[in-house]
């Protein structure tokens, strides 16, 4: 083994321990980790990458499979979905899924992250939530291999509400504790929970504290833009299609508000089926949706419609008339993953989110404007009509060329690296000469 540093002829390795990678389906954090692994060898990195088995995922598709660039080591350990693989009649021990419903994956995944630290002398290890499990893993293998580790949080970890079972909110805060004192450098994604946790545990030291934002991959885009249809929707002849691509949570992104807001103004003739479609792509709650739409009287205002490839789904952002943000005020300190192709997909955006929070700061400083809060009716219901007047009268801004530039994944990655390079040179300057290998 090679503590001192990587081996003459080979780039640093990175292991990645991350439940989010292909051919999980349904998730944007599949793309954070993805984006890492393609772009980390243009610094000087090669990841290792250590995931759950594809059966622990409740949603699957090779779509991306052809993305995880050749010759990339990948091991999937046994992991178990503790509501669907461990539940009888619906019901199961709570203790086997804490700090989350994958906390089996924990048992073959250190193992197997040994034996991938034993063969490839990774430099250091990198852990990201939200499955909180991962960044147990990584704890463990830190602590039995000696290196150095990167623990990204990503969003906020134990909040108030969150998890509402008080048994997985012990556990969470407990992880976070661990983590945050343990790991070398801990990464968040935006400015907001960097300083909640600062706030949170003042002994935490500002080069420890790091923010890198998620993005969108150039590559990826221009492949989707090449197919994409020559004009919106509207410019078209049919009706205004206002995009939401992904999960509508009931609570972070509740729905409820701007279904009211819709049916105000179908009743008014404001909007009416000919000339406007609320498109909600693959939302995982389409039952409840279907209620607020038929509650309101909205259901042909509003179309459902299934998960397609990530390809295909940039694609749709490309095309259509709009796109549409919901994010409430208890996520002011999260950015939906998706705002950054939004901002790539240079479409207008209308965001229903709360003015002080996070998103709107970055949808500010990317040059959108149109805000309006999720859970006011009054006001979404006077933002939406004049947004699409403006809209169609080409008087919307889209995102800025320079906030285009600032968000690529690409971006990201450098920043990525130019953190782990200052994480393991200590380690590197204090390695003995003499020592012949890491702890086992």
């Amino acid at each position: 083994m090679n503590p001192g540093g990587a081996a003459a002829g080979r780039p640093r390795r990175l292991l990645m321990v991350a439940y989010h990678f292909p051919p999980l389906r349904g998730s944007s954090g599949i793309q954070r980790t993805l984006r890492f692994v393609q772009h980390l060898p243009k610094f000087g990195w090669e990841a290792l990458v250590l995931t759950a088995s594809p059966h622990a995922y409740e949603d699957t598709s090779d779509d991306q499979m052809a993305e995880v660039p050749a010759g990339t080591v990948v091991r999937r350990a046994f992991a178990l979905n503790t509501a669907r693989h461990l539940s009888f009649f619906g019901r199961y021990p709570g203790a086997l899924a804490l700090p989350d419903r994958w906390a089996t994956w924990r048992l073959d995944a250190v193992p197997t992250g040994m034996r991938m630290i034993r063969r490839y002398e990774p430099d250091a290890i990198w852990s990201t939530y939200p499955i909180a499990t991962a960044h147990v893993i990584g704890a463990k293998l830190a602590e039995k291999s000696g290196l150095p580790w990167i623990a990204d949080f990503r969003d906020p970890m134990a909040q108030d509400g969150y998890p509402s079972d008080r048994r997985a909110w012990q556990a969470y805060r407990d992880i976070e504790e661990r983590t945050l004192r343990e790991a070398a450098a801990s990464v968040f994604t935006t400015p907001g929970c960097a300083q909640l946790y600062r706030d949170r545990y003042p002994h935490i030291s500002a080069d420890k504290s790091v923010v890198i934002e998620n993005g969108y991959d150039e590559e990826t885009f221009a492949r989707a833009a090449a197919g994409r249809a020559a004009s919106p929707a509207a410019a078209a002849g049919g009706p205004f299609v206002l995009l939401h691509s992904g999960v509508v949570y009931p609570d972070e992104r509740d729905p409820k508000a701007l279904f009211a807001a819709l049916g105000l103004l179908k009743r008014d003739g404001t909007l009416t089926a000919e000339r406007f479609r609320l498109r909600l792509r693959a939302s995982d709650y389409d039952s409840l949706l279907v209620e607020l739409a038929a509650t309101h009287g909205v259901a042909d205002l509003v179309s459902l419609e299934p998960a397609i490839p990530y390809h295909a789904a940039l694609k749709e952002m490309l095309e259509v008339d709009a796109l549409l943000i919901l994010q409430a005020s208890n996520c002011n300190q999260q950015i939906p993953a998706k705002l950054y192709e939004y901002v790539r997909a240079g479409r207008p955006v209308l965001a229903l989110t709360d003015p002080v929070g996070d998103t709107a700061s970055t949808l500010r400083g990317a040059g959108l404007t149109s805000i309006a809060r999720l859970d006011d009716v009054a006001s979404i219901a006077a933002a939406l009509p004049a947004f699409i007047a403006r809209v169609r009268e080409g008087r919307e801004a889209v995102a800025t060329s320079e906030a285009i530039a600032a968000s690529s994944r690409e971006g990201r990655t450098r920043s990525f690296a130019g953190l782990l390079d200052r994480t393991v040179a200590p380690v590197h300057a204090s390695a003995s000469p003499s020592r012949t290998g890491r702890p086992s």
